[in-house]
């Protein structure tokens, strides 16, 4: 038996798959948006343990399609909750900072009220909710502003535009931890295993890149890293308006999942390093 990824090509899946000898499941063997055949599929390979790094993750395309974001972030990781829950093996699901409102500058801690802002947060609010009440052994792993040298994200844009362009307006307003999904992959990867000998640290934690940063100053970072010249200048989020309203507060409270896992928050400074290298080493 082994773990049992949801998700090929997403960016904490490409990192499970590079780590771990796991069997990992595209859109074509168990789509999201059919939460049945999730559950089936789980039934079918009886793996040690499931962690779902598949997600719908268009912030601002939620906006007008909740319906589908709540099918693929709520009612399928109900469904394999559930089916984990039949087969008594442990289910690791990723969840985001979009849960919470944003509000104040105090670091949010993983019992703190929800109140998302919009499509997006709802669904990934409700797909935790049923992930709790499957009644099965389970860690939901929130997450922020996750970057890797894979797929589309903030740390490859900066690059892009960075090398075009001689300065760039970016938001300075919103703060949070930068997180390297290889780091997310390898605390999903240990905490599965943990928590197949020891359920009682099944729950809610939180796992975000430290230090704490604004989009503007991991901007400025992402250019001296790559040697770029372009001028970064801040703007408020009201000067950069999007269909989905973004939390302004995304600092986490990471401190338990410390406590019972024994995993660090991972310096992403250290990550977007590594991120750069493996960007700069492909042909």
């Amino acid at each position: 038996m082994t773990f049992l990824v949801f998700g090929t090509t997403g960016q904490v899946a490409t990192e499970l798959r590079a780590l771990a000898p796991v069997t990992a499941l595209g859109r074509t063997q168990a789509d999201l948006s059919d939460p049945a055949a999730c559950a089936a599929a789980i039934h079918a390979h009886r793996p040690r343990a499931v962690i779902n790094a598949a997600a719908y993750t268009a912030v601002d395309r939620a906006e007008s399609e909740e319906a589908l974001a709540t099918i693929i972030n709520a009612d399928a990781p109900a469904a394999m909750a559930r089916a984990c829950a039949d087969l008594g093996i442990p289910f690791v699901h990723i969840s985001t900072d979009y849960v919470f409102a944003g509000g104040g500058d105090r670091p949010w801690r993983p019992d703190a009220p929800t109140a998302p802002l919009g499509g997006y947060g709802r669904s990934k609010c409700l797909g935790e909710e049923g992930v709790r009440a499957a009644g099965g052994v389970y860690a939901i792993l929130r997450t922020s502003w996750v970057v890797s040298a894979h797929g589309q994200n903030f740390v490859k844009t900066m690059l892009r535009l960075g090398a075009e362009r001689a300065a760039l307006s970016v938001v300075a307003d919103q703060i949070g931890g930068p997180t390297p999904a290889r780091a997310i992959a390898a605390a999903c990867l240990s905490i599965a295993g943990q928590l197949v000998s020891d359920a009682t640290k099944t729950g809610t934690y939180h796992f975000a890149g430290a230090p704490d940063t604004s989009w503007a100053d991991f901007a400025r970072a992402i250019m001296a890293a790559a040697n770029l010249p372009c001028r970064i200048d801040d703007i408020p989020t009201s000067a950069y308006p999007t269909p989905a309203k973004r939390p302004l507060n995304s600092r986490m409270d990471c401190s338990a999942t410390e406590a019972a896992f024994g995993i660090p928050r991972p310096d992403w400074r250290a990550g977007l390093d590594a991120i750069i290298s493996e960007l700069e080493a492909r042909p």
